[in-house]
């Protein structure tokens, strides 16, 4: 499948690498290997008001002390600036953007009861902006009906987008693309056949999925495997507190996440054998996660 695998993992550039990120990480790159594909990273700076300062190069480092391999060189989302640009255009010149200027408590004051885990917005500005209001961002006029997909870990999986979280957001005021739009764009842009990522962003899949139809993109296959949780049940996550990966002993984290992805039960040696490298670990746990998915 080498030549019809493309992986990526497009980590935010908001702080340093940790447990959750590693497993993130692992995971997209073990089912590249096992099916022989390539693997992509991509760095997912969209939004500017969040990045960190020298967070793009130590992350790229962390994962190269930590044995991962990626194909080609390094993107960046802001590099495709064109490529949401024309996306932008395209959905705009087809009747599917409108401009919105509800702000988030008068969505919540309309959307009590939502079914997940975001606000649903209830179309308030569908029709046109009251008088004298301006707009705070330009949202999907998200058709009608059922997205379903089949998840290869969550199996069929089915929402009513337009019901459940309503016209999604592409561009903020500040005109600043939203991470849905971005993400879409640049799996597009690089070919991309097959996601792995945290559970946390299944229910971001089938919005992104209409995305990539109205767009006439392609539809990757996906994965999503469990995220890692802090100890209060929350996920473990940069803003939550998680403690940075050790740069200086990578072995520790890998047989961590390793064993959260379950590759622990199948080769147990995976969790307690003195690997002599890297490469070693790699090629074990790639066998491990090749007996398991695929």
């Amino acid at each position: 499948m080498s030549n019809a695998y493309i992986g990526r993992f497009a980590p935010s550039p908001t702080g340093p690498l940790h447990l959750g990120s590693l497993v993130a990480a692992m995971a997209a790159a073990l089912d590249t290997r096992a099916h022989g594909g390539r693997l992509l990273l991509r760095i997912d700076d969209v939004d500017a008001t969040r990045i960190v300062p020298g967070a793009a190069a130590a992350i790229i480092h962390s994962l190269q002390v930590h044995g991962l391999e990626w194909d080609g060189e390094v993107r960046y989302t802001s590099q495709a600036e064109g490529d949401h640009e024309q996306a932008f255009a395209q959905l705009k010149a087809a009747g599917l953007v409108y401009a919105c200027a509800c702000t988030r408590s008068e969505i919540a004051a309309r959307s009590p009861h939502s079914r997940s885990t975001e606000l649903r917005y209830p179309g308030t500005c569908r029709d046109g902006l009251g008088a004298g209001r301006t707009p705070r961002a330009w949202r999907l006029r998200v058709p009608t009906g059922i997205e379903a997909f089949v998840d290869r870990a969550a199996g069929t999986v089915a929402q009513d987008v337009l019901q459940d979280v309503g016209d999604f957001v592409l561009r903020r005021a500040d005109g600043l693309w939203s991470y849905h739009l971005a993400i879409v764009v640049d799996d597009g842009r690089q070919q991309v056949t097959d996601i792995v990522r945290g559970n946390d962003l299944l229910e971001v899949t089938a919005r992104q999925r209409v995305l990539q139809r109205l767009l006439g993109l392609p539809q990757p296959r996906s994965l999503h495997v469990p995220v890692v949780l802090g100890p209060t049940g929350e996920k473990l996550s940069k803003q939550s507190g998680a403690s940075a990966l050790n740069d200086l002993e990578p072995l520790p984290a890998l047989q961590q996440a390793a064993k959260h992805l379950g590759l622990t039960q199948i080769d147990p040696a995976l969790a307690d054998h003195k690997w002599q490298s890297l490469p070693a670990f790699w090629e074990a746990a790639t066998q491990a996660w090749a007996t398991r998915w695929t």
